[in-house]
């Protein structure tokens, strides 16, 4: 037990001497906060920050309208908790003005319809609300500036860029336990036993990995339907056979170790062998592998959702984002397509950078 605390110490000792690692690490943590914390944070915390306003459809970034909060009654008792995980229900509708004049007890407003087209709309201020007219002016009339500005359907950049960070880290998160889960079975039996049970494991992991990656998701996709969660499976159940072929040489390495042989004199379990005194010994090449399966779900679910077998819309995904503005990059607003873009790259270069210092961390010969 001490000499693994000093182990760990030592790792990290190494790594915070890695200046792209800690990087990595910090942005991580940062996307997993955003995350967890998305709907707080987005300036749009409807679920899955779907508030659609088509009259500012595809607007470049720094955007800014004015709105009329027009009161929408719709008896939604969302708690704090049901708010955080999956965003709560606007109670009023925003209406994109131009102008608006008291007149009286009216509130006469001018809708914008697109750059030359304005609407005149007369509302009841009785209807909008019971206080003076002073105070409808700074309650329901409001400025909302969109920082990465407006995708085709008029919904928020910033809150879907917040709200699809989850996916990402969703998909990497459950993916890679998929994948070391079966990885480190199969490997540990195919490494400790050897023989017919090596020969029969290995044939499954060369017939696996002979599949091209992205046609084997397809398939296990479409057999099992598309959605949130079977992404999850088809990710995870590509990339076990390369913690798999890991997992198995280490095993080889160790288990003619001295260590293991007085194990085995002493009447332990294979079990208990495998996994009380192999498993902790190879927990370096884990964790790197672990933060290379992680980018690489990340970039196999962006890839699935711009083809449109991964996540769905409404819900939010990098990959959706790209494909649903794609076609502004040859037109007048390419940032709505590369901004989810640089998002995927930001977030797979620091998983890659803390794999990278990982690495470096476990080499104790380094």
């Amino acid at each position: 037990m001490q000499r693994s605390f000093s182990f760990r110490a030592e790792m990290w000792k190494r790594l915070k001497k890695n200046k792209g690692a800690l990087f990595g690490l910090c942005i991580i943590l940062i996307a997993f906060l955003l995350a967890l914390f998305g709907y707080v944070l987005a300036p749009d915390h409807s679920p899955n920050a779907d508030l659609q306003t088509v009259e500012i459809q595809a607007r470049k970034p720094g955007f800014s309208q004015l709105f009329l909060k027009v009161p929408d009654k719709k008896d939604d008792h969302t708690g704090w908790l049901a708010a955080i995980l999956n965003g709560r229900r606007e109670d009023y509708q925003y209406l994109p003005i131009t102008s608006y004049t008291v007149r009286n007890d009216s509130l006469l407003v001018m809708k914008y319809m697109d750059e030359d087209t304005a609407v005149l709309q007369v509302y009841s201020i009785g209807r909008l609300t019971h206080d003076h007219p002073a105070e409808l002016l700074s309650r329901n009339i409001v400025t909302k500036r969109y920082w990465l500005g407006t995708d085709k359907f008029g919904r928020d950049i910033l809150s879907r860029l917040i709200i699809g960070t989850r996916v990402s880290l969703a998909v990497g998160l459950i993916s890679v336990l998929i994948s070391l889960t079966l990885g480190i079975i199969l490997g540990a039996l195919a490494g400790y036993y050897r023989g017919w049970v090596d020969d029969l494991i290995m044939w499954g992991v060369n017939v696996t990995w002979s599949i091209p990656t992205l046609l084997l998701v397809f398939a296990i996709t479409l057999a099992m339907g598309k959605g949130f969660w079977q992404i999850f499976v088809a990710v995870g159940l590509t990339m076990w056979v390369g913690v798999a072929r890991l997992i198995r040489g280490q095993v080889i390495a160790i288990r003619e170790q001295e260590y293991i042989q007085a194990a085995r004199a002493l009447g332990l379990t294979d079990s208990r062998i495998i996994i009380r005194h192999i498993l902790p010994n190879i927990l370096g090449p884990v964790l790197v592998i672990a933060a290379g399966n992680f980018a690489t779900a990340i970039i196999i679910e962006a890839g699935l959702s711009f083809l449109g077998i991964g996540v769905q819309p409404p819900q939010p995904s990098w990959g959706l984002m790209i494909k649903e503005n794609y076609n502004f990059i040859i037109t007048h607003n390419p940032m709505l397509a590369l901004i989810p873009g640089f998002g995927i790259m930001l977030l797979v270069l620091a998983f890659n950078l803390l794999g990278n210092g990982l690495r470096d961390a476990v080499d104790v010969r380094g």
